[in-house]
């Protein structure tokens, strides 16, 4: 079977890529349907993308790679199409975009965009082997317990990171960069759960509040969740891009409360109530109980001195934790890290030693922030990949 181009992979980014390649292109995956991680995002309504994406919500050992494509095809490019198919949406939080109906309707809409551009896609089929050839590419695939070559002159590597393997992640987007010599960076998971082996949180598990996560690099305010296992939630997922084994983290329970002004103001008019009692007004009940062993609450608001409370006030804007690790790929979002930049052009994301070689979508060094910026950096990767090829005729 002779073709122009063939994508490896039926996600966000491979689709997106085949709607602007044209006719005489086939997408495969090894999945029994398309676009299985958009199935499940955002909790069945896929956040597409963000309203605010630009390269600043980007980490890559290169960030001014993702610049050129993020520009061509931006966010407003994309709610454009989907407000095109006549699918509903709405703003969450953070400028997240949610479909008001089903993440469904995102797949039905690339697969229709597709088919349209003329590109057929196969699904159940895998690869078994791929060779260079003089003219491109020939890709043996194993489709129906039956084996086929196809020979195409465009190879798009599209087939994701290590995140999620029950989704069917495989890391073969890496497998086959190391075939063609690509350089890869470390992979990672990413927008992951932070772990603590003591199960020292399981009576929180469930307790959710918002908070200010930081290390050394940077800091996110948004919710936090106590789980079985330690810590989840926005605050959580969005600092787990940037932290290392070994690290602390800090949490401040107040990110937005002059608690030390309030306590003072409370005391006044009110020094008669118990300090957990107070603070059981601005934290989970449940939260309070539990760290009146750990900070020594005790005692009523009028036997506080101001040292006490700062002092106080010092514990909870600044509680210190050492995470034993991750979830790692089981739960992670994505994957940090992949393909190296400096192997691949920014304008079309073509092997810069291997033409018609094109990486594209999560298998590139180019991780989102949480809140649709990676579904963004797909369609924008994907666009340029697609639009690129569609250009050499």
């Amino acid at each position: 079977m002779q073709i122009r181009t063939l994508i490896l992979g039926a996600g966000a980014a491979g689709m997106m890529c085949a709607r602007h390649t044209g006719g005489s292109t086939l997408v495969i995956d090894h999945a029994k349907a398309p676009g299985e991680k958009i199935r499940i995002s955002g909790g069945g309504r896929c956040n597409f993308t963000n309203m605010y994406a630009g390269p600043a919500n980007y980490l890559s050992q290169n960030p001014h790679f993702c610049k050129s494509a993020l520009a061509r095809y931006t966010q407003w490019d994309f709610i454009e199409l989907v407000s095109r198919h006549g699918i509903a949406w709405h703003e969450k939080t953070l400028g997240q975009l949610f479909c008001d109906g089903s993440a469904k309707q995102i797949i039905a809409l690339l697969v229709d965009e597709l088919r349209a551009a003329g590109a057929d896609l196969w699904l159940q089929t895998s690869v078994e082997s791929v060779e260079r050839t003089a003219s491109g590419f020939r890709v043996t695939l194993l489709r129906e317990g039956k084996r086929q070559a196809v020979s195409c002159r465009n190879l798009v590597l599209a087939t994701g990171g290590k995140s999620i393997p029950k989704m069917g992640a495989t890391g073969l987007a890496y497998d086959l960069a190391r075939q063609f010599e690509l350089p890869l960076t470390e992979t990672r998971p990413a927008l992951v759960p932070f772990t603590f082996p003591d199960g020292r949180f399981k009576p929180l598990a469930g307790v959710a509040l918002p908070a200010r996560l930081s290390n050394d690099r940077t800091s996110f305010d948004e919710a936090l969740l106590f789980t079985h296992r330690g810590l989840s939630g926005p605050s959580v997922l969005q600092l787990s891009s940037y932290w290392r084994e070994g690290e602390a983290i800090t949490v401040n329970l107040f990110p937005d409360t002059p608690l030390f002004d309030r306590l003072r103001e409370q005391r006044q008019a009110g020094g008669g109530r118990d300090l957990t009692t107070e603070l059981s007004r601005h934290l989970p009940a449940k939260l309070v109980d539990f760290l009146t062993p750990v900070l020594a609450l005790k005692g009523r608001l009028a036997d506080q001195s101001d040292a006490a409370l700062r002092t106080l006030c010092e514990s909870l804007e600044n509680w210190q934790l050492l995470p034993a690790g991750t979830e790692g790929y089981r739960t992670a979002e994505v994957t940090l890290g992949g393909i190296d930049t400096d192997a691949l052009s920014s304008k079309t994301m073509e092997a810069k030693s291997v033409p018609g070689l094109y990486a594209i979508g999560e298998a590139v060094d180019v991780t989102g922030w949480l809140g649709g910026y990676n579904f963004q950096w797909a369609w924008s990767s994907g666009f340029a990949a697609g639009t690129a090829i569609a250009a050499t005729g």
